[in-house]
């Protein structure tokens, strides 16, 4: 005797060895025998042989028409044999009723299956849905198929083309653009973005990049609604201060200013002062609202997205020759011992007498002019001299607490473009420049160690009040260890500071603008501040900020890397750059002596890190962003001398080394939503 039963969704045949009422001993075709459940077994039968009543009986099964089975089948619950005598007729033979089996079996949406080969047929509602479904599915397979042989054939449908960046780094499996290019992808043996490359599905690299970074983080599109920068209502006296700004020619989101009063008295007062979009509106305005949507400026060589709209912008920015509102952070200092004396914090109006501009004079405001050694042709002379005097003495400070110096040896870089059009995005075609500046050059190290004050003191001062805010620490400078943003006040080891807050860049981190919010309320209401301020202690809306602001800062410093990558590929074939000097990271990893290029050299595995080298370059592609090298020599001798500049190691080379390699894409080659389980007779 044989028997058909089924396990799993699948059915088996073979010879019954032995039976008892629970249970069967099969021997299948294969020699392999198994224990069977007696509700299992669907068929037993004495003839034919089991390969061939499966053979059979699928045959058979695929020429049941289903319309009729399901017109002859009764309304109550029914077995597969009774049926099978219905369909057939009254003698069925044993291959048309396991044809009926797995025919019922295999069409659910006709027939629900009851367990024991019973069944019940499915209401005639549930049946044309499902029909209708079938044969969308069929529709939409033709369509994938077509669609796919385009793309094969070079040429890009047109919804695929529009659902291209979804397609590639946010998949629906189940869509039809996806599934075609997935297919066409294997037809070809080509991977996607090649594929879609040579259809013609993508514009230009650099279209590409942009896009792809509007699609994932601006898909409402870049533009403000209407809005009008509101007026302070405060009446803010105006401070007795001249007071000047340090930044890029591009910068127009000028949040910092400096002045010093005082020299020649004994005490001098270093006033660093911000502009106070803060005063002007407040959290849940639609300014708010649109701050917080973006949570940054974004920034890339010859355009950026900023945080406000440019209206509100050009009317918070400290401009020369304006009397700006600002929030003011007033220090006195002994001026001999450079002692700190005391702060005060003022929300004011203040005159900006001039906007420095780092392009025009790094050149001419030397570490010589300011300190003496060479002559001083410049505007605020003697208030930069102390100002850097100042600032190498609170550098010095902060390494003292940290425990070894801040070492920065590895350039500053700067991109321009040349173009007709500054008022539009780059085309991705333009001519490109990458300027040098060494990080800690005298006019960054002012500005930096004055906001690292600023941000330092406020921290402190919000804490004192009970005031929560968003603070940024780094528990130890171990490798691995990263800055985290908080909302307790806890160390930054890599500053050497008690605290820190980021509070200097209102108009283009919303981080700084919250802050501010919360620095003007203790300005005004002192020790009651906690009970005025915006966000109150454990505020979920903080921690909200947190989040979303970790997330997006991520992003968009992603972005401006990659596009950074973008024009330096660039440049190398622009300038007919074909060998470079390096210094050996990590892993294989080097980085570009006079370029801010991170990328892998074949040969550079091993070699000791900082070790110089000579990088041959092969083909960039600037779509993928990957470059091929190799190294030819190695530079200098063993040792110290031989060694490429290189900062202290941390978090900057993980997150260079994420940078290095080629595009990563979502959409997988391997999956395919329509599989189907095995099945097996």
């Amino acid at each position: 005797m044989y028997a058909i039963y089924e396990e799993g969704g699948r059915f088996f045949a073979g010879r019954v060895l032995a039976q008892s009422d629970a249970s069967l001993q099969v021997e299948l075709e294969s020699g392999k025998r198994v224990k069977v459940k007696a509700a299992a077994v669907m068929l037993r039968f004495e003839q034919p042989q089991p390969a061939e009543l499966m053979t059979a009986g699928q045959s058979l099964a695929a020429e049941v028409d289903l319309d009729i089975a399901w017109e002859f089948a009764p309304d109550g619950d029914f077995g597969f044999a009774e049926l099978a005598r219905d369909y057939f007729s009254q003698g069925a033979t044993t291959e048309q009723q396991a044809a009926m089996l797995f025919a019922l079996f295999g069409a659910p949406h006709y027939f629900r299956r009851l367990g024991r080969g019973n069944f019940r047929k499915a209401p005639a509602e549930t049946v044309k849905a499902a029909l209708l479904g079938i044969e969308r599915k069929k529709q939409q397979a033709a369509q994938v198929d077509a669609w796919a042989a385009e793309l094969v054939g070079g040429v890009c449908p047109a919804p695929v083309r529009e659902q291209l960046y979804k397609i590639l780094f946010k998949p629906d499996k189940t869509a039809p653009e996806t599934k075609a290019v997935v297919e066409a992808a294997r037809r070809a043996q080509r991977a996607p973005l090649e594929l879609l490359t040579a259809a013609g599905a993508i514009d230009s690299p650099y279209q590409f990049h942009w896009r792809r970074f509007l699609f994932e983080n601006f898909p409402a599109g870049t533009a403000f609604p209407p809005v009008q920068a509101p007026a302070i209502a405060d009446e803010l006296a105006l401070g007795p201060v001249a007071a000047f700004s340090i930044d890029d020619s591009a910068t127009t989101e000028i949040d910092d200013a400096l002045s010093v009063q005082g020299l020649g008295s004994g005490t001098v007062t270093l006033g660093i002062h911000i502009a106070a979009p803060g005063l002007a509106f407040g959290p849940e305005s639609a300014l708010d609202k649109m701050a917080r949507e973006r949570l940054s400026t974004v920034y890339m060589p010859g355009w950026k997205l900023t945080m406000l709209p440019d209206e509100v912008v050009a009317r918070y920015t400290l401009a020369a020759g304006q009397a700006c509102p600002a929030v003011s952070l007033y220090t006195e200092f002994d001026e001999e011992t450079l002692d700190i004396k005391s702060h005060r914090t003022a929300l004011e109006r203040v005159m900006i007498a001039d906007n420095l501009r780092h392009d025009r004079l790094d050149d001419v405001i030397t570490e010589a002019s300011l300190t003496g050694a060479a002559p001083t042709d410049y505007p605020h002379g003697a208030e930069l001299a102390f100002a850097f005097r100042l600032a190498r003495h609170l550098k010095a400070q902060r390494e003292a607490v940290r425990g070894k110096p801040e070492v920065f040896t590895r350039p500053d870089y700067s991109f321009s473009l040349v173009r007709d059009d500054d008022e539009q995005p780059p085309r991705g075609d333009e001519q490109v420049r990458i300027a040098t500046r060494k990080r800690g050059a005298p006019l960054d190290l002012i500005v930096s160690e004055a906001m690292i004050l600023a941000n330092s003191h406020w921290g402190g001062w919000l804490a004192e009040h009970g005031v929560p805010a968003i603070y940024r620490s780094q528990a130890s400078m171990l490798p691995g260890v990263k800055v985290r943003m908080g909302t307790k006040p806890a160390p930054h080891a890599g500053l050497g500071v008690a605290q820190y807050t980021w509070a200097t860049s209102p108009l283009r981190r919303y981080v700084d603008l919250v802050n501010q919010w919360q620095i003007i309320a203790c300005a005004r209401h002192g020790r009651t501040a906690a009970l005025a301020a915006p966000f109150k202690p454990r505020d979920a809306q903080l921690f909200s900020i947190v989040s979303g602001f970790d997330a997006a800062y991520a992003a968009y410093n992603g972005f401006q890397s990659a596009i950074e990558r973008y024009w330096t590929l660039r440049s190398l074939a622009q300038d007919g750059v074909r060998e470079l000097e390096a210094g050996v990271m990590h892993d294989g990893l080097v980085r570009a002596a006079t370029l801010p290029l991170v990328f892998r050299a074949a040969g550079a595995e091993g070699l000791p890190r900082g070790a110089r080298v000579r990088v041959r370059l092969g083909e960039a592609n600037l779509l993928t962003l990957d470059l091929h090298a190799s190294v030819i020599a190695r530079l200098g001798t063993e040792g110290a001398a031989a060694a490429m500049p290189v900062d202290e190691p941390g978090a900057d080379d993980a997150d260079e080394s994420e940078g290095a390699g080629p595009l990563t894409l979502a959409i997988d080659l391997e999956d395919n939503p329509d599989a189907a389980p095995e099945a097996a007779a």
